[in-house]
């Protein structure tokens, strides 16, 4: 049995910690709101970060951006005060590398280790233990984090450093909304077109695109339900801005990335906040001249 700490208990962050309860971990949890530790049955609440991390081995934090993890890490209360020496900091969250990297420098200096593992899933899969996971960080300090990985998802893609784990996760949310964006056009021409989307999209499935971001997003768009959302619109313009960021660190053009940053951001000034970030293609959408969703009304 492992001791973990874990810090966020959002749409995510609740089921993760379900899951390592039901694995037999010993588990403390925290949260900005605190009542949100009722979510998690045979936790034990913790009035801070640096509480919830005080003699555990494994410290995970699963937070909505930089900012909020800087506060849990760095903070007055935070992990890094208490967090037991050699004991792993487990960063799950969606961050920029340059944090990825003051964060490992961070532990170092007091001699605590970080391991970057974001994940890749929606909230329905962190319920079912199907997230992917991408670890970075040393061989030792991803072989001591395996029971957490193992307790919450369903296969892992090392990294040599957090930064390049950090990194993996941006690209592949850039492609996710990428492919958000290729669906949006498609299905707004077929409309258009008097061809019916979900029929489209089941050829497309069916055929050349059978991946299941394809599938998920494909039928979302089709039918343009952006609500409820399992990714909402701010958090994708979030993950988006952290792309662009990091092609400009290595000077290397994202004009796609630009264009995506473009169509969240009128989603966001057209009260789609609480939209699924696949409410980019509702823009696409009033760009053709169609209503942003197949109803005609703006459901915001």
């Amino acid at each position: 049995m492992t001791t973990i700490a874990f810090l966020g208990l959002g749409s995510m962050g609740a089921p993760m910690a379900r899951n390592l309860v039901a694995a037999g971990h010993a588990v403390r949890v925290w949260n900005r709101t605190p009542e949100r530790a009722r979510q998690v049955p045979g936790a034990q609440p913790a009035p801070t970060p640096a509480s919830a991390a005080q003699n555990a081995d494994l410290a995970v934090t699963m937070l909505a951006d930089d900012r909020a993890v800087e506060g849990v890490t760095f903070g007055p209360e935070g992990l890094l005060r208490t967090l037991p020496p050699n004991a792993i900091h487990v960063g799950m969250s969606t961050i920029s590398v340059a944090l990825a990297e003051r964060l490992t420098g961070a532990h170092e200096a007091v001699s605590r280790r970080f391991v970057a593992a974001p994940v890749f899933g929606r909230p329905e899969a962190a319920e079912q233990r199907m997230l992917w996971i991408v670890p970075g960080g040393s061989e030792d300090d991803i072989a001591r984090a395996a029971p957490l990985f193992e307790a919450v998802g369903r296969g892992s893609f090392p990294m040599a450093t957090p930064a390049q784990a950090a990194l993996a996760k941006i690209l592949g949310n850039f492609m996710i909304a990428a492919t958000c964006e290729s669906l949006a056009e498609a299905l707004a021409l077929a409309e258009r077109a008097g061809l019916e989307p979900e029929r489209l999209v089941a050829m497309l499935t069916g055929t050349l695109f059978g991946s299941p971001i394809v599938q998920a997003y494909g039928g979302r768009i089709a039918r343009t339900e952006f609500q409820p959302a399992g990714f909402t619109v701010p958090l994708g313009l979030k993950d988006v801005g952290l792309a662009l960021e990091a092609g400009a660190a290595h000077q290397v053009p994202l004009p796609l990335a630009s264009l995506l940053r473009d169509h969240l951001l009128a989603a966001l000034a057209r009260g789609r906040a609480d939209w699924d970030w696949s409410a980019l293609a509702s823009v696409v959408r009033e760009g053709a001249g169609l209503a942003p969703t197949r109803n005609g009304t703006a459901r915001a």
